[in-house]
């Protein structure tokens, strides 16, 4: 039977270890992140017969909250939960263990890396790879904790339900916010998408079926300065001084990099917050790789096609390190590679 990844709304922690009760191994690479840059580097290194841990609080990453996935290779329309499904399992299949731990730090220790879990768990690797990815950015205007779930979302799939029949707004205009808008425009009433530029910088795809339909509509140059509301969201004040009744906001902003563990250990960040990665996925600190969205890799398109490859050019790139510190030949990989 195959083991099923928890959406972020009923994650269980079944493979977390107890605390100090269960010694674990060396691993070859230890790799924090558990999308699909993360599980893309796990398939891979699995591949080259590497004892490889992956560490995450969500199983899958933030793509599984992606309604609609079109754009990858081989495959016409699955959802990111799907996608990420197949991908765990693979990574299962070539022997990854999958611990939900939350890694707060990391340290190199007489050539092997310690890395240390909220839980007070412990682990062990030869190799570190960074998969971290991104975090929601907030509007970071007055009252917006206040209001998370009590009418303001980060997450369309998570809870576009709960508005059927509803006006909302979508703040962003950029992948995200299109995505956000074309999921909610078949469950509330009447959808606005508010942003800051004169239009949208989504992909023409998006931008096409935004402008086709019939309950959307667009307010631009325009950014929010409060939302209205009591107990619950009833609208918000743009700074051109108009107010837009509202029962729901779905912000889709863009996102920051999760690179708190990076800054700890000294790896050089270009001045977004980005780790920096050479061809070969490696950072500035030896035996510490990065892939994915995090990583100033592939021109930053930050995409799943991209973040898979990443992962597996970081595994590669991983191998050859192991290979080399053992005094091996490493010039000649394995038949498929």
């Amino acid at each position: 039977m195959e083991e099923k990844i928890h959406s972020t709304q009923n994650m269980q922690s079944d493979t977390t270890l107890e605390k100090n009760k269960i010694a674990t191994p060396v691993f070859d690479v230890g790799i924090i992140g558990g999308g699909p840059a993360g599980m893309s580097c796990a398939i891979y290194a699995g591949r080259y017969l590497l004892k490889t841990a992956i560490f995450t609080q969500i199983r899958g990453g933030a793509i599984i909250d992606t309604i609609s996935v079109e754009n990858y290779p081989g495959i016409t329309k699955t959802t990111g939960f799907d996608l990420m499904q197949t991908m765990y399992n693979q990574s299962k299949n070539f022997g990854a263990q999958i611990f939900e731990e939350e890694i707060v730090s990391f340290e190199n220790k007489n050539n092997i890396f310690t890395i240390t879990a909220k839980s007070g768990n412990t682990f062990k690797a030869r190799s570190v790879l960074l998969a971290t990815g991104l975090s929601r950015r907030k509007l970071n205007i007055p009252n917006e904790d206040k209001f998370i779930g009590k009418g303001l979302s980060y997450c369309a799939t998570c809870d576009a339900f709960f508005f059927k029949g509803k006006t909302v707004g979508v703040i962003g205009g950029g992948n995200s916010a299109a995505v956000a808008a074309l999921l909610l425009k078949d469950y509330a009433q009447k959808l606005y998408i508010i942003q800051k530029y004169p239009e949208l910088k989504c992909e023409p795809y998006w931008k096409q079926q935004i402008e086709s339909t019939s309950n959307i509509e667009q307010i631009t140059n325009v950014k929010i300065e409060s939302i209205i509301g009591d107990e619950m969201v009833e609208g918000i004040i743009l700074d051109n001084g108009l107010r837009i009744k509202l029962d729901g906001i779905f912000v889709e902003t863009g996102s920051t990099p999760l690179a708190s563990l990076a800054k700890m250990l000294g790896i050089k960040m270009d001045e977004q917050g980005f780790i920096i990665v050479d061809e070969h996925m490696k950072t500035n600190i030896d035996f510490v790789y990065s892939a994915g969205d995090i990583t100033t890799g592939s021109a930053k398109l930050r995409q799943i096609v991209t973040a898979a490859s990443e992962g597996a050019i970081a595994a590669t790139s991983i191998y050859k390190a192991l290979q080399e510190k053992q005094g091996r030949n490493s010039k000649t990989l394995p038949n498929g590679y």
